[in-house]
């Protein structure tokens, strides 16, 4: 045997390759130096540190970045406790104010909007003398809304009043549920998201009642200050910060520390009012006419799908709207202006469906800020597959016939049969965008 190093080019390779889908295991073992493709020894900065109390990735460079007693240095090590460490608990026992944050809870699900006003909020009660508490006001059906880690010391959740649902658009009702909470708890700022969903609507009702100028569009705040987006997004404006601050996205960083109580509090009574407007439901839009930017719901085609008609109606069944990989426009099956990714539309879906997109960097840029991912693909190990909440593995072909067949069972309301056997996978159905 020879002491001379002999080197791996395919390690080296994959250990330059975040997105391989061996890098993790790669890593773990090679968590030392390695030899770069000029021959020189590299560390991998992404191998140091360890997972805190908190859940968040630090380094100690006292212990010689070895990960202190937990000696956790690897990405695979790290990912497993962090999915292990529960996050401390942060209680409010007797709060001296309040800071109330009425969320738009859209589809029922806290967004990420909401997030980083709950996060403002936060920052206000730090910043102010005694011990404060954040009241979250959800009006509507909750569904998947974790209001303990998205920091609500206190929780003020009605789904309706007097026999009116609050999930609709009434504004009236939600206003008597917050001149309610404005009797009982006084809070000293009202924190609404500047957004179409109903928050901008309900901050600005509020404010006229009570009868404050409210900070709109707010970007930073702090309690003597605040600084507004205006002039189409291209000027600044400051002005002293108001009781009711309406606010714009990542206006703060949200809560991911700290679990919270989300204590209840119920409100002893909610004026009766007689309502002038009457809600008649949403007005039916065609999704093909709305644009990938502003799409709730879009089904996205790469170059896994093979049967183009099929693919137009189910997307017709399901409401969606028509997305595309670049490969799949490239290659002319979809239209330039459907294009998702870095390169074509940055969409901020609440669901994305990938079918036969395997997920090239600047396509997983594009959909960075959609709420839910789910992947359609035949290669369990793509990248899509990696980001996406729910993965379905099998020939897309036969996925979507069955999910077509589902779609028109349930609007006709007639009973489904058992399923059939799909998305048999064969090596010819194996080209994913």
């Amino acid at each position: 045997m020879t002491d001379i190093p002999r080197r791996d080019p395919r390690t080296e390779w994959i250990l330059r390759n975040r997105l391989h889908p061996q890098y993790d295991e790669m890593v773990a073992v090679n968590s030392g130096p390695v030899r770069g493709p000029t021959g020189l020894l590299r560390k991998n900065p992404h191998a140091v540190g360890f997972i805190g109390p908190n859940g968040i990735k630090r380094i100690d460079r006292s212990a010689g970045l070895t990960g202190g007693a937990g000696g956790l240095s690897s990405r695979a090590k790290g990912r497993s406790a962090q999915a292990e460490v529960e996050l401390p608990m942060h209680r409010v026992e007797q709060p001296d104010f309040y800071v109330a944050v009425v969320v738009d809870l859209a589809g029922g699900r806290l967004s990420s909007h909401d997030k980083d006003v709950l996060g403002q909020a936060h920052q206000l009660v730090k910043a102010a003398e005694g011990e404060g508490a954040v009241v979250a006001v959800a009006l509507g059906e909750a569904r998947e809304a974790n209001f303990d880690k998205a920091g609500a010391d206190r929780m003020v959740h009605l789904t309706e009043v007097y026999g009116q649902s609050l999930t609709g658009y009434c504004p009236e009702h939600k206003l008597a549920v917050l001149e309610a909470v404005e009797s009982e708890l006084a809070p000293r700022y009202w924190l609404f998201p500047d957004s179409v969903h109903g928050g901008a609507d309900l901050g600005s009702r509020l404010a006229a009642r009570l009868s404050e100028r409210p900070v709109v569009h707010a970007w930073q705040v702090d309690a003597d200050h605040s600084v507004c987006r205006g002039g189409s997004q291209l000027t600044d404006w400051h002005r002293p910060t108001a009781r009711v601050i309406l606010l714009a996205e990542e206006c703060a960083l949200p809560i991911d520390e700290t679990r919270h109580e989300a204590k209840p509090i119920e409100l002893a009574s909610i004026p009766k009012v007689t309502p002038r407007i009457e809600d008649l439901g949403q007005v039916e839009v065609d999704p093909s006419k709305i644009a990938l930017g502003e799409a709730e719901f879009i089904l996205s085609a790469g170059n896994g799908v093979r049967d183009w008609s099929q693919f137009h109606e189910v997307a017709t069944a399901l409401g969606a709207t028509e997305g595309a990989s670049r490969v799949a426009v490239d290659d002319g099956n979809m239209p330039r202006f459907r294009q998702v990714g870095a390169t074509g539309t940055w969409v901020t879906a609440r669901v994305y469906v990938a079918v036969g997109i395997s997920g090239a960097i600047q396509h997983m840029q594009g959909i960075g800020r959609c709420d839910k991912v789910v992947a359609i693909n035949l290669d369990d190990g793509c990248d899509m597959i990696k980001r996406a909440d729910l993965s379905v593995i099998g020939n897309s072909q036969g996925i979507l016939g069955e999910l077509l067949r589902l779609a028109e069972s349930r609007q006709s309301g007639t009973e489904l049969e058992s399923p059939k056997a799909t998305a048999e996978s064969t090596e010819e159905d194996r080209h994913v965008a």
